[in-house]
């Protein structure tokens, strides 16, 4: 998960370098560091604190270079350490670590080495000397056992002996104005500019201000990159012509990432989303498979072709995404009368399942970089289910890449690591998801689709009446700051929604909260229930309230205290261990959607409470690019 920036040019690039880090931090923020090209040597500086430190310490050890490569990690192997922070230098064998200045090979990397220990071992018995506890620092040290002149060829080589996920950036001491950059399941692009200046980075978000001119390498690809030009060869190390990897137009405004009015980015996706929800339905003026055609070189489209041919739907996704695929479980049922089943894309490779090539293989993921979910995708690939559809944020991204069909969420970036904006506009692709199979098996009759259109218009100026609701979610969230654990309730189509609602608590105030279906409390949850548990439940004017109402009582009766998101016409009232805030209106199917935007604001306000650091809560990252 971590963040990747380099370049080379004929200016200073220390600053800009930091510059992108700061972009990237949402990827990981447990240490960070840059290293460059002096014109005499490597020379590098590295920290356990944030970007903006980093960028002080650089300043103050007077780094300059023209030729550099900088990281923001995200710790898996070692601990958040000096020691195990990026760049990562190679003195060769023998020599004594913690010599900078004798550094050969530095480099910076994201991804998981799985033959990390077998290599240590064979560099080991070379002479390597390790200095830190990370499966980086074996890759830095094989291209050094493997360097003969030729850093391309060194990299290249390295990289058939692992095994694994990586992107990389490699800088040779004897090679000062030269940038080699690989990948293999992990994201890497190419930014270039008009005065020759060129770019590698972990996402083109690290390049906003700096370059639009984008180039995503595929699987395996390495580039070679030096002043004013640079080279890309294959995973079979055949150069690659200019139409091979196109460079792309990808606007990544700085003032996207900005925080403005706002005390955090969370806090300002949360208020976005009313425009997100309008820039997702943007041009939609009819339920049509059109919706999610990728048109080819032959400007065919076959979405409507695949939909017709499917008999069920598999959702595969991850975490707040999972939660998405849940909801839309129920809605394609309900409106398509689609058998569909919803995966932890983690999971899914790793059991035995059934294959059906008439299976619409639906994958969710707000950056498209989701490593679990591009290798679920592969697997389900594997197994001969062709008809692939991603729904995403990124357009440019691997899994709209790779998947047949796709349907771009417009959330715009979304830089808080707990999923906001993205997850509603997700919802907003998988109700347009099933309304179009509806219409495709005929089960969506015209009056419907006005009626459903009409909703999903209206859903902004909806969701800016919830928002409005903040006011009194603060006063619930000074009653949560104390509390160390919450329940979160929820029955039908909501049940998914009380499941995010309880990622959300967790996630950024680190209050431990579970979620239940409801009407499973008496098999066992309600054994947890005292005062000093709140119980969050959502609940709308629905075929379920009723049920949910009775749900309720049982939580009173042994000293529950509950706060309840209700529809108008609930007739659930304030008392006595029950806390009311009013939605303004019911919202049919769509009533998902409106009933995440105040259990986002309770988490938000509830961590803001609690003093945690919101945007970058401890141990997480924001895109999950490794397994």
């Amino acid at each position: 998960m971590c963040g990747i920036v380099g370049a080379v040019s004929s200016r200073d690039i220390v600053g800009l370098l930091i510059q992108g880090l700061q972009r990237l931090e949402y990827r990981g923020y447990d240490s960070c560091g840059v290293a460059v090209h002096t014109g005499r040597g490597l020379a590098r500086v590295r920290g356990i604190a944030r970007v903006a430190d980093l960028a002080r310490q650089a300043q103050a050890e007077n780094l300059h270079g023209c030729t550099g490569i900088a990281h923001t990690r995200w710790a898996t192997h070692g601990a958040p350490a000096i020691d195990n922070a990026h760049p990562h230098f190679s003195m060769g064998p023998l020599a004594q670590t913690g010599d900078d200045a004798q550094g050969r090979v530095t480099l910076v990397h994201n991804g998981i080495i799985e033959n990390h220990e077998e290599l240590r071992a064979r560099l080991q018995a070379r002479g390597y000397r390790f200095a830190s506890q990370t499966d980086t620092e074996v890759i830095v040290h094989l291209i050094d056992s493997l360097y003969e002149g030729d850093l391309f060829e060194a990299v290249q080589a390295a990289c058939a002996h692992l095994r694994g996920s990586y992107s990389i950036a490699v800088l040779h001491r004897d090679e000062p104005h030269r940038l080699i950059g690989a990948r293999a399941g992990s994201p890497l692009v190419l930014g270039l500019t008009a005065h020759g200046e060129t770019w590698l980075a972990s996402d083109a978000l690290a390049l906003a201000g700096v370059s639009d001119q984008i180039i995503y390498l595929e699987e395996g690809d390495i580039a070679d990159v030096q002043p004013g030009k640079y080279w890309i060869a294959d995973a079979r190390g055949r150069r690659l012509d200019a139409a091979s990897r196109p460079v792309q137009t990808v606007p990544a405004s700085g003032g996207a990432v900005e925080l403005g009015p706002y005390r955090h980015y969370m806090q300002k996706e949360i208020f976005e989303q009313p425009r997100a929800i309008a820039d997702t339905l943007e041009g939609v003026q009819a339920v049509t498979p059109a919706l999610f055609d990728k048109t080819g070189a032959s400007g065919q489209s076959d979405a409507a072709g695949a939909f017709a041919q499917i008999e069920r739907v598999l959702i595969l996704a991850c975490g707040t995404s999972y939660y998405a695929g849940c909801v839309a479980r129920d809605w394609i049922e309900a409106l398509a009368a689609l058998p569909c089943s919803v995966e932890i894309a983690s999971e899914y490779r790793y059991r035995q399942s059934v294959p059906d090539a008439r299976t619409l293989v639906v994958t969710v993921s707000q950056s498209g970089e989701t490593a679990d979910t591009l290798a679920a995708l592969r697997h389900a690939q594997s197994l001969g289910m062709a008809h692939t559809l991603a729904i995403c944020n990124v357009a440019a991204s691997a899994l709209a890449r790779e998947c047949r069909l796709a349907l771009l969420t417009r959330a715009g970036v979304e830089i808080g690591v707990a999923s906001t904006k993205a997850f509603t506009t997700q919802l907003v692709g998988l109700f347009l998801l099933a309304l179009t199979l509806a219409k495709t098996r005929a089960r969506l009759p015209a009056a419907d689709e006005a009626a459903h259109l009409k909703a999903l218009r209206h859903l902004p100026a909806a969701l800016q009446a919830v928002l409005a609701l903040e006011p009194q979610i603060i006063s619930w969230a000074s009653q949560f700051a104390s509390k160390e654990n919450a329940l979160f309730l929820g029955r039908g189509l909501h049940y998914p929604i009380a499941q995010e609602g309880a990622l959300k608590l967790k996630e950024i105030s680190y209050i431990h909260a579970e979620a239940y279906a409801a009407g499973e409390l008496k098999h066992g949850p309600l054994a947890l229930v005292t005062s000093a548990m709140p119980v969050v439940t959502v609940a709308p004017n629905d075929a379920l309230l009723e049920k949910l109402k009775s749900n309720l009582q049982e939580v009173r009766a042994r000293g529950g205290v509950l706060y309840v998101l209700a529809d108008a016409g609930t007739r659930i009232e304030s008392g006595e261990g029950l806390h009311v805030i009013r939605m303004p209106e019911h919202y049919g199917l769509l009533s998902p959607i409106l009933h995440a935007v105040p259990l986002q604001l309770l988490s938000y306000h509830t961590a803001v409470a609690r003093g945690t650091d919101v945007d970058k809560p401890r141990n997480l990252a924001k895109s999950v690019t490794v397994e």
